[in-house]
């Protein structure tokens, strides 16, 4: 490195050149790039899920204590499950994370148009698998492809998990899960697009001897007809009404309304009216053996039959009048 250093009278030769202008001591001025926009798409990203779907909050928090309780029995041994992650992504995202084997169940949800799907995990599906034989539900060393029985045990444990997954729909929206298939390739299915949002729900499942997740996909596209029902808005309504049907319910029971029992009516001109004399009889439109109608403040609601109860004129209240049948 010595031979590199400049010698004083070379530093003095640079020094009075520069002085004289010899040498240009300005910084070259590279040109700066131009400012350019660049396209930012906001589906490519991981989204949270917004207020729009603050509903399924309440009913994935059920589904994990339905959950709980059944893998627990089905198992015969101590589970622990607990919702990790919740997310929309591209479909095509999604599939990528997953291997060839991995347990998918596609189900619908009536009357939701479309399918849905659950992933588990394949180290959890052999883990479920040994726990049902009787084992202690450790995982394979080796990741291998399902055999037919376990296919067949696997779809049961699938059946059971969607159950659950029904009932704890209940808390917003009531729907019918059906199993249409089960898979153990990626690539084999098909839901929506690949460049269509699906909403993400990861479930851990854990114990002493094994660990693993299950997914629950439902495409945007599925939930899209009932997102109103399933916003934060709608559920502070519905609580809101809810709290205050038991007061209405309370207030309504001490009102009084007038209630009349129509024996029967006759239609008149005026001259007729005006030539009424004592003793006239007026044709009704019923006979002693038709039906009383009794309005509430002037609307039919029952179908009666006059009586005399402890010495007091009465009636007894034989049917409902429909909405629409009429007086």
């Amino acid at each position: 490195m010595a031979d590199q250093i400049l010698s004083q009278e070379e530093i003095d030769a640079l020094l009075t050149a520069m002085d004289s202008g010899e040498v240009d001591v300005e910084e070259d001025q590279a040109p700066k790039a131009k400012a350019e926009a660049r396209a930012y798409d906001l589906t490519s990203q991981s989204l949270m899920l917004r207020d729009q779907f603050d509903a399924l909050d309440e009913v994935y928090d059920k589904f994990v204590n339905l959950l709980n309780v059944q893998l627990n029995t089905s198992l015969q041994r101590t589970v622990e499950v607990m919702q990790v992650s919740k997310e929309i992504v591209k479909f095509g995202e999604f599939l990528q994370a997953f291997s060839n084997p991995t347990g998918f169940s596609i189900f619908t949800m009536e009357p939701l148009i479309g399918t849905a799907m659950m992933a588990v995990e394949p180290n959890l599906c052999f883990s479920m698998i040994d726990c049902i034989f009787g084992g202690a539900g450790k995982s394979l060393a080796k990741i291998r492809e399902f055999t037919q029985i376990e296919k067949a045990m696997l779809k049961r444990v699938y059946e059971d998990i969607l159950k659950e997954l029904q009932e704890a729909w209940a808390v917003a929206y009531d729907i019918h899960v059906v199993q249409k298939k089960t898979e153990s390739k990626p690539e084999f299915v098909n839901l929506v697009n690949t460049g269509d949002l699906v909403l993400i729900f990861v479930f851990s499942v854990n114990s002493d001897e094994f660990t693993g997740n299950i997914h629950i996909c439902t495409p945007y596209l599925m939930l899209e007809p009932v997102k109103d029902k399933l916003s934060s808005r709608y559920l502070r309504e519905k609580d809101r009404a809810h709290a205050f049907r038991a007061q209405l319910s309370v207030l309504l029971r001490d009102t009084h309304v007038d209630i009349v029992a129509e024996m029967g009516k006759a239609v008149q001109t005026i001259g007729q009216i005006l030539e009424f004399e004592p003793s006239d009889i007026i044709k009704l439109n019923t006979g002693p053996h038709d039906p009383v109608v009794l309005k509430v403040e002037g609307i039919a609601k029952y179908f009666g039959t006059p009586g005399i109860v402890k010495g007091n004129r009465a009636i007894q209240i034989k049917k409902l009048i429909e909405k629409n049948q009429g007086g």
